[in-house]
């Protein structure tokens, strides 16, 4: 019997330094080699003030203030630091939660890794191509689709209007 207790601690141990996947099988290893490699000082350069903070200081829009969050157009929202495709517009639902939600991303755009600022635990997610902090996944999506909620900023996102 205390054996077992034993292994079933060292199997949740193992359980919690896993990385999280997503679809594609990034990890969070795959993060730190993004395919768009630059230096800080040259993001800040190319990048708006407000986008720097959130998509490389993983800061927060406020809630309700972004472009994105009540915008349904069709198309497709991609990062706003490097323009890599990460959600279509047929994923995007009204979540109520004052940034734009989605119920899925594009297959092998988004990574997550594990998130325990400001005193929670979270997965973050980031642009698979750049880095980039996009936002927060929540299990608290719609049931009737995957259940998740990619929870955006819309500093982190740009839009490309589909001509359909």
């Amino acid at each position: 019997m205390k054996s077992a207790f034993i292994l079933l601690i060292l199997f949740f141990a193992g359980c919690a330094n896993s990385t999280h996947n997503t679809k594609a099988g990034k990890t969070k290893s795959n993060l730190m080699k993004p395919k768009v490699n630059k230096p800080e000082e040259e993001w800040e350069k190319i990048l708006t003030p407000q986008q720097f903070y959130i998509l490389r200081k993983k800061g927060t829009d406020l809630p309700g203030t972004g472009a994105y969050t009540y915008h349904f157009e069709q198309g497709v929202y991609k990062c706003a630091g490097c323009g890599a495709s990460l959600f279509y517009s047929d994923n995007k639902y009204e979540s109520h939660c004052g940034w734009p939600s989605f119920d899925n991303a594009i297959e092998g755009a988004v990574v997550m890794q594990p998130d325990y600022s400001h005193n929670m635990i979270r997965t973050e997610i980031l642009c698979a191509n750049c880095g980039g902090h996009l936002g927060h996944i929540f299990d608290d999506g719609p049931v009737e689709t995957t259940g998740k909620r990619y929870c955006v900023n819309s500093t982190s996102l740009s839009f490309e209007k589909s001509d359909e």
